[in-house]
């Protein structure tokens, strides 16, 4: 199984920089890294352009114009020109542990997409990984919310990682699928612009489709930056295209995936 890494960013490069370097210890490394760019300036594409070079796998840069939060067209691009087989999503602000990628690909069933989970580092912590450009992230540090995502039990993720029915709690700062199931409900849905639900409605697309939802437990670690919030003003409408999705049990999107297949 090839496996695709897609990571989002917008206009971070330290937080990119904390978020690849973390990749490179991986014990499992990616055939592939896709950086989806939502409209960084030129120190981001520097710097990709820099890891690029000496990284053990392929780095692909795809960017769009600052627009906005577009996401899903982003994400959309980097998954039309991924190669894996199975695609793992993360944020440019989400430090791997070492095992992340090893967990997700040993955890990846056909007929699943699977939702990690991930510890909320507090704005003091950030600051001291950005400083100390040290990735050493412990359970027992300070300042750390949902700190139980820090600790790796593959013996309880077993019995803990199982199907679930609800579209709670959907986040693809940690996040994956196989691109084939992509592929099938064309995408990310592009009419989503601003802040929020884009990724609610790909998973209940994924779900009217037939592809159950596991949530990983205790595997697949991951620890977020702490950043401000994001501006919400179209998460009302956002709501009400994820609403319809759900009631008329939607698998398709015409403004996806088949933007961006072409080229």
């Amino acid at each position: 199984m090839k496996l695709s890494l897609i990571i989002t960013t917008c206009n971070w490069p330290e937080a990119l920089d904390l978020a690849l370097r973390s990749i490179i210890a991986q014990t499992r490394q990616p055939d592939e890294i896709i950086v989806a760019d939502d409209g960084s300036t030129d120190d981001t594409r520097l710097l990709i352009a820099t890891f690029a070079r000496t990284a053990p796998f392929p780095v692909h840069h795809c960017w769009q114009q600052n627009q906005g939060f577009r996401a899903a067209r982003i994400r959309n691009q980097a998954i039309a020109r991924a190669k894996g087989d199975y695609i793992v999503l993360m944020d440019g602000d989400i430090i791997l542990e070492k095992n992340c990628l090893h967990d997700h690909a040993v955890c990846a069933r056909p007929g699943f997409f699977v939702q990690g989970s991930r510890a909320l580092l507090g704005s003091a912590r950030t600051r001291q990984l950005l400083t100390d450009q040290n990735l050493h992230i412990s359970l027992f540090d300070a300042d750390i919310d949902n700190r139980k995502n820090l600790l790796r039990w593959p013996l309880l993720s077993c019995v803990l990682t199982r199907p679930v029915g609800h579209l709670r709690s959907i986040k693809t700062c940690n996040f994956a699928f196989w691109r084939k199931d992509a592929l099938a409900i064309n995408g990310f849905n592009e009419n989503f612009q601003g802040w929020g639900r884009e990724d609610s409605e790909f998973a209940a697309r994924l779900r009217n489709f037939g592809i159950r939802r596991r949530n990983l437990r205790f595997r697949g670690l991951a620890a977020h930056l702490h950043h401000a919030q994001a501006p919400r003003h179209d998460l009302n409408k956002n709501d009400a295209l994820l609403a319809t999705t759900i009631k008329e049990g939607r698998t398709w999107c015409d403004n996806g995936l088949s933007n961006h297949l072409a080229t």
